[in-house]
């Protein structure tokens, strides 16, 4: 393949290199024969040359075409496929919750929305050594090593309108352990008497299926148990609160006991809530039918290769 140059610039390739280029990058290297498994700019520029595609072309070329398309190969995310053949239908109940709808119909200020999970196997971890704090010039520095000193599981709710928090630890999860949380947010105003109140839940063991669903309404009659589709804890609101949780309380794990541990997470519930505003949620049904699509089709695309 020619290329041309234009005085002391660097070499400007035709078009068709560029598609080319761009299309090699969006292939995995193990369907060239290739016996690793992500490509590197300069691997994509040694296979182009090695497939006749130019003559010669340098990874940081290569580099700056990808940029312009935001493609890196390179890069990868863990990614679990909608398999439940009902996705759309279960998922549009929760997305018209967060719009303030239910079964086509506004929700009253009586009502109330209450996303609930729990984040299991939270250890204490005992360093062997003290740490220092941060100084100039210096991060703080935390003793890699340490004694495992026992497990537990926080369970919280999460107030989809109100931006409140109710949580509690136990040794370990299950119906009973979700029972406890239920009472604790439900004998409380202004649920107690609230006209009805959405629990959105995943479909862990704790609250599974059509039998939790007749559980918690048997448990409190203005409970309404609202799974999330398999595979879709991004839809429950929750999960955003215990991403915060991780990082600021977390993260890094140095306790000396789970005591300390519960004193922390419940502690702070309290200092979250001083500055707590609901979440922005912005993904609605239009959102969902787009991405269901452009799976679809990716998958579609998948097969018929």
């Amino acid at each position: 393949m020619r290329i041309s140059r234009d005085g002391a610039d660097r070499p400007v390739f035709p078009p068709q290199v560029v598609v080319e280029i761009k299309a090699l990058a969006c292939e995995l290297p193990t369907q060239r024969n290739l016996p690793f498994s992500r490509f590197s700019r300069n691997e994509i520029a040694r296979e182009a040359v090695r497939c006749g595609i130019v003559a010669s072309i340098s990874g940081t070329t290569v580099w700056r075409w990808l940029s312009a398309d935001a493609i890196k190969p390179w890069s990868y995310r863990v990614w679990i496929f909608p398999r439940d053949p009902h996705f759309a239908e279960k998922a549009g109940v929760v997305l018209d919750l967060y719009q303030g709808l239910w079964q086509k119909e506004p929700l009253g200020d009586d009502d109330f929305i209450l996303s609930a999970d729990e984040k299991t196997s939270i250890q204490a971890r005992r360093r062997i050594h003290p740490g220092t704090p941060p100084a100039p010039g210096r991060h703080r520095r935390l003793e890699f090593e340490y004694e495992r000193a026992g497990a537990l599981a926080y369970m919280a709710a999460w107030d989809v309108r109100r931006a409140k928090v109710f949580g509690l630890c136990e040794k370990t999860t299950g119906i009973d352990s979700y029972r406890r949380l239920v009472d604790l947010v439900m004998r409380q105003e202004p649920y107690r008497s609230a006209r009805r109140v959405f629990w959105i839940t995943d479909n862990g063991s704790s609250h599974r299926g059509d039998t939790s669903i007749q559980r918690l309404s048997q448990w409190y009659t203005n409970a309404i148990q609202v799974h999330t589709p398999v595979h879709a804890s991004w839809l429950n609101q929750i999960e955003i609160y215990f991403s915060v949780v991780q990082r600021k309380v977390l993260t890094p794990n140095d306790f000396n006991d789970l005591i300390e541990v519960e004193n922390r997470l419940l502690e702070f519930q309290d200092y979250y809530e001083l500055a707590a505003k609901p979440f922005k949620w912005k993904f609605t049904r239009e959102n969902l039918t787009q991405v269901l699509e452009k799976l679809s089709y990716d998958n579609y695309e998948q097969k018929a290769a």
